[in-house]
């Protein structure tokens, strides 16, 4: 997918207003471009007015020394309500109003048009431009970059589908190998917040998180979702349940606000963990996304008023080689996020790249919550430049390794395995289906702590010795528990062994009180 990179810089040397906005990647050799700007008092202003509307926290002031908000009639009338207007108007007048102002400090000369051949160069790659926006001042970090539009009646950046829009960082630490996952495997963690009944809004967001209005199994292309969920952990608790298994995907619900070293994340009462310590775990243990439904995480700290560098908690994490961080801007409301969190979750299990399915999520909450109310704007996602946004394995990747042999007919019914009580199933194809607790290693994943990491084989024969080709199905047990199968005598145990699979027998993995799996041959 071709990606344009923007940076931008405050020129201190030149004055306080003066800035350097520039291409760092293009997707062809010539769009490589660099122009000087001035910050204009309009958008002083401007922005002084979304934060009196829109802001939940004490306004950000540009630094000092900027050009001091206009005076002028005419530019205060184009921010301001007119007398006997209503909020809804005039809330929607002040979106469109800043997000076209930033466009054009940001799109204009050479840089408009290095983004319009990059377009371009997508459009006849038939697939959307990726555009990263890096800001390295720290006072323009907290503006609302995802609201720009070019002009009256067409879509803010952030809602395009010709243009995945994020936020970048150049300094940050390297990725580690990543790869992608055939499942959405998340750590739910549910920290302090005087709020939340703990149980009540864990069972909420496994639910908003693993639904999706379609059954999610391989043939129609949804990726399998499991959630493990820790309430109000320690420190050392979250990271231990890190390290034990293999997740892709840490989801923050809790108490979070600014603080110097990547804000805070109220645990437990009295017990906080800040971005710089998260980061450490999250890249030892290969986390690709981290979700925080908090307030403030994409914020940057401040001091009377003026922002501290790099001190946000997306910031943080990216710049410690986190691969993908989605936090929010402002405070966000929990229908607003419950609403986001569930669209979101279902474009990442259509297996859409993480700044795609944030695009789509983001849709999602304009409509339900209109253009002129934030809901839409508060979502911030960071993207390492290094990274692609693949999270979950393509569908045509396939979930085995060997492939289906060419003289089979296609008359050879299929099968797979398929949860009974989390509606999740898997396809078997030809050659070795690997089962186990670790996503490195196995295509089906199964989180229980007594499944072992690579616990059993489902191996699938061919048999051609007939007219009619005919596949049958075995299963081989690898563990240190055992696999258990359900007999007109009861469960018993599989143990070291192989045994053959007939359609509807059902199966546990690891223990005799794990949840159940069936297996289903088309042909029966």
């Amino acid at each position: 997918m071709p990606s344009l990179n923007l940076a931008i810089v405050r020129l201190v040397n030149i004055g306080t207003d003066n800035f350097a906005i520039w291409v760092i990647n293009a997707p062809y050799p010539s769009g490589y471009a660099l122009r000087d700007c001035v910050w204009s008092p309009h958008l002083t202003q401007a922005w002084i007015s979304w934060q009196e509307m829109f802001a939940g926290h004490h306004r950000l002031d540009l630094p000092p020394g900027s050009t001091p908000p206009p005076t002028n009639p005419q530019i205060m009338d184009l921010v301001s309500p007119p007398n006997g207007q209503t909020a809804g108007p005039y809330t929607s007048r002040l979106m469109q109003y800043l997000g076209i102002s930033l466009w054009r400090w940001v799109f204009d000369g050479s840089i408009l048009g290095s983004l319009e051949c990059s377009q371009g160069m997508a459009m006849g790659k038939d697939t959307p431009l990726r555009l990263r926006l890096e800001i390295r001042d720290p006072n323009l970090i907290a503006l609302p970059w995802e609201i720009m539009q070019r002009e009256a009646g067409q879509s803010a950046i952030s809602l395009s589908k010709q243009v995945l829009f994020s936020r970048t960082t150049t300094e940050v630490d390297p990725l580690p190998d990543l790869r992608t996952y055939p499942t959405l495997n998340i750590l739910l963690v549910l920290g302090y917040d005087e709020k939340l009944q703990l149980e009540k809004e864990a069972a909420i967001l496994k639910k908003t998180l693993c639904d999706s209005p379609v059954v999610g199994n391989h043939s129609q292309g949804y990726a399998p979702c499991t959630v493990t969920a820790l309430l109000q952990p320690t420190p050392q608790e979250l990271i231990q349940e890190l390290e034990s298994k293999e997740y892709n995907v840490l989801f923050y619900a809790g108490h979070g606000r600014p603080a110097p070293d990547g804000g805070l994340l109220f645990l437990q009462p009295g017990t906080t963990l800040n971005g710089i310590e998260l980061a450490q775990v999250l890249t030892r243990n290969n986390v690709n996304l981290a979700v925080f439904n908090a307030c403030w995480g994409a914020q940057p700290a401040a001091v009377n008023r003026q922002a501290i560098p790099s001190s946000s908690l997306a910031e943080v994490l990216i710049r410690h080689g986190v691969p993908a961080v989605l936090a929010m801007r402002d405070q966000i409301g929990d229908n607003e996020s419950l609403s986001f969190i569930q669209a979101f979750a279902q474009a990442l299990r259509k297996r859409l790249p993480i700044d795609e399915a944030v695009a789509e999520a983001r849709q999602h909450l304009l409509t339900i919550y209109k253009f002129n109310q934030p809901a839409w704007t508060l979502p911030v996602l960071y993207l390492h430049p290094n990274f692609n946004g693949e999270l979950i394995r393509s569908f045509d990747e396939g979930i085995t390794e060997l492939p289906t042999m060419p003289n089979l007919a296609s008359s050879i019914p299929t099968a797979y395995l398929r949860s009974l009580e989390g509606g999740v199933s898997w396809s078997l194809e030809p050659g070795v289906t690997r089962i186990g607790r670790t996503i490195k290693d196995n295509h089906i994943v199964i989180t229980e702590g007594s499944v072992s990491k690579g616990h059993a084989e489902i191996l699938c024969r061919n048999n051609l010795s007939g007219a009619t080709p005919i596949r049958t199905y075995s299963l081989r047990d690898l563990s240190s528990y055992g696999t258990w199968f359900l007999s007109p005598k009861g469960w018993q145990q599989i143990l070291r062994e192989e045994v053959s699979l007939k359609s509807g027998m059902q199966l546990k993995f690891g223990s005799p009180t794990g949840q159940i799996w069936q297996f289903i041959s088309e042909d029966s």
